[in-house]
């Protein structure tokens, strides 16, 4: 069987990944999804829009499960025209309380396994001499927050690899980008807020547009870079989809309203966890 486009989309059991990999299938691309957990949801939505989809369980900081997606692209479609690095997690902590085990991990989702990715799905990306990547980063990885320091060097070097990939493999015809999402209301923010560690006003309260960014934000910024006619000479860019976070360097959060006491992220009287820490998984 072969499509005519073709994406590779990770972390699409929920949230972003699988919102990605439903507008991609609304455009007529032919989807392989791989996660750690099952995504049975994402291709019940996309039987439904008669969209051709695959899945291949696995770790992407396994590099034996960015070689079998690859093969599965190859076998199943003979091609791969857009690869989607959407898989992650965070571990929320006080940097001096987090081991080294909990670090090394969220470089090897966040980075390791992106990498990776863009190897294996990259080599067939040169052979046809074209192809986008769009790494799913953050504000994290353009800011620094606190209580975060192994998911933002995470994606600190996550936007490293992309522009490095861009300069290098820019002029063979394959395209990599990044997208840094800011704050995505989803599934994952229910047991950080059940543990105190933050309210959504300390969020919607430092975005200039006051509000959440949606999975529906993100994905379309992602269909964006994917497709070439709309994108064609963005090259090792960052794209910020985050309300105005990255650009606001207001002393202040502008219409936060909040008195004494003030929770909201860089707010000088911000409350932080006093021990312990929190693994997060963000597909």
């Amino acid at each position: 069987m072969n499509a005519t486009k073709v994406a590779v989309v990770t972390g699409t059991a929920q949230g972003i990944g699988r919102r990605a990999a439903e507008v991609l299938g609304e455009r007529s691309y032919a989807l392989v999804l791989t996660d750690v957990q099952s995504c049975a949801q994402t291709l019940s939505s996309l039987d439904a829009l008669r969209t051709e989809a695959i899945e291949i369980p696995g770790d992407i900081a396994d590099e034996e499960t960015a070689r079998r997606v690859a093969q599965a692209a190859l076998t199943a479609f003979g091609r791969a025209d857009v690869l989607v690095n959407n898989a992650g997690i965070s571990h929320i902590s006080p940097a001096e309380q987090i081991s080294a085990a909990d670090f090394q991990r969220v470089q090897n989702v966040n980075l390791l396994g992106p990498f990776l990715m863009c190897r294996e799905i990259g080599r067939i990306m040169l052979q046809q001499r074209s192809g986008s990547i769009i790494n799913i980063a953050s504000i994290a990885g353009l800011l620094g927050i606190a209580d975060r320091a192994a998911y933002n060097a995470s994606k600190h070097g996550l936007i490293g690899l992309t522009r490095t990939l861009a300069a290098e493999w820019g002029g063979r015809g394959v395209r990599v980008n990044a997208v840094c999402p800011g704050w995505v209301k989803t599934p994952m923010d229910v047991a950080p807020q059940k543990a105190g560690l933050y309210t959504d006003a300390d969020i919607t309260g430092r975005v200039p547009m006051g509000r959440f960014a949606t999975p529906d934000d993100i994905a379309s910024a992602i269909a964006f870079l994917a497709d070439s006619s709309q994108s064609g000479f963005i090259n090792g860019h960052t794209l910020s989809v985050d309300g105005g976070w990255f650009a606001d360097g207001s002393w202040k959060a502008y219409g936060c309203g909040a008195a004494e006491g003030c929770s909201a992220l860089g707010c000088q009287r911000k409350n932080t966890p006093a021990s312990g820490g929190m693994l997060i998984v963000i597909e």
